[in-house]
């Protein structure tokens, strides 16, 4: 798979941006900005992935988060949880001490809604704007530009973004103030792991029914138990295959993010809690970095594969 796909991109006019963290959704999504025109200095804690992506799309990399944020009029942060966000913007090399008054910080990292408000805070003490911008859509998504991204930011900074956003994203939405976006990410969460699950029983009642799943897949598919899980999952989890997507440590962290703020606003999330410990068991079975579809897993084997 490309590691960006062809996209046809609005002319806007060049600016200078930074993107902090190239993972499997930063590394695409930081290209399509090269791609689209900008001029991107990148950082990323393996230099290596840096030079790698430097190969592919030009531009610059940097040292530091500090380094690359130098002069840039936005800088995108794309990395693992609160405690690697608050060291790439206000850590001793953080983006916030090499970047200039009026620049805009756009987080994509999936974290706290408390953490936004912290590094909010602090960056408005540097005249430095800062909003939450958690993406959803899968490695896939990124690759070809249709990522789904939620805001939490000013209407000013919001309608500033915009169209940098459009560069990668298609469903594109502010919900409030700073935070707002990491809380709608939750909301997402909590509903993607509800439809793995009942994929998951759904397709292991199947199997174990002796039925053809793949015209099970062709009937269903087509009526109300439709979803994105079942189109471009269900035919690896009836393979048990898992060696892609989001893995399976980065989901179990997400849903300690969702319990904990259920915890602050006295939300009921009983299936949530117990799909969570279900993520737990698959860590314990060795697959930490499985795709968050091995739920199946838990379930038995494929009676095609056994030959039961």
């Amino acid at each position: 798979m490309a590691s960006v796909q062809k996209k046809m991109y609005a002319p806007l006019t060049p600016i200078k941006v930074a993107f902090i963290g190239l993972g499997v959704m930063g590394f695409p999504m930081a290209g399509h900005l090269a791609r689209a025109g900008m001029h991107v200095t990148v950082y990323n804690r393996s230099s290596e992935k840096a030079q790698r992506w430097q190969a592919e799309f030009g531009n610059h990399t940097a040292a530091t988060p500090a380094a690359a944020a130098h002069d840039a009029d936005i800088v995108f942060f794309c990395v693992g949880n609160d405690d690697d966000l608050r060291e790439v913007v206000a850590g001793p090399e953080g983006a916030l001490h090499g970047a200039k008054p009026g620049t805009l910080f756009v987080d994509h990292t999936t974290a706290s809604a408390q953490v936004e408000r912290e590094l909010a805070e602090r960056c408005a003490e540097a005249n430095v704007g800062f909003m939450d911008a958690p993406i959803s859509g899968g490695q896939g998504g990124a690759i070809a530009g249709k990522l789904s991204i939620m805001c939490g930011s000013t209407p000013e900074q919001f309608d500033y973004v915009l169209p940098y956003l459009e560069i990668y994203g298609n469903a594109i939405e502010r919900l409030g103030e700073i935070g707002s976006g990491q809380l709608c990410k939750m909301v997402n969460q909590i509903c993607v792991v509800g439809v793995v699950q009942g994929l998951a029983e759904g397709l292991a009642f199947g199997e174990r029914a002796g039925l053809n799943m793949e015209q099970v897949l062709k009937v269903i598919g087509a009526g109300a138990a439709s979803s994105w899980q079942m189109h471009n999952r269900s035919e690896t989890m009836l393979k048990r295959e898992f060696d892609f997507g989001f893995a399976v440590d980065w989901m179990r962290k997400d849903l300690g993010l969702v319990l904990d703020e259920a915890q602050n606003n006295g939300a009921r999330l009983p299936a949530t809690t117990l799909i969570e410990k279900l993520y737990a068991q698959v860590q314990e079975n060795g697959g930490g970095r499985w795709d968050n579809s091995s739920l199946i897993t838990l379930l038995g084997e494929n009676p095609d594969k056994t030959g039961q």
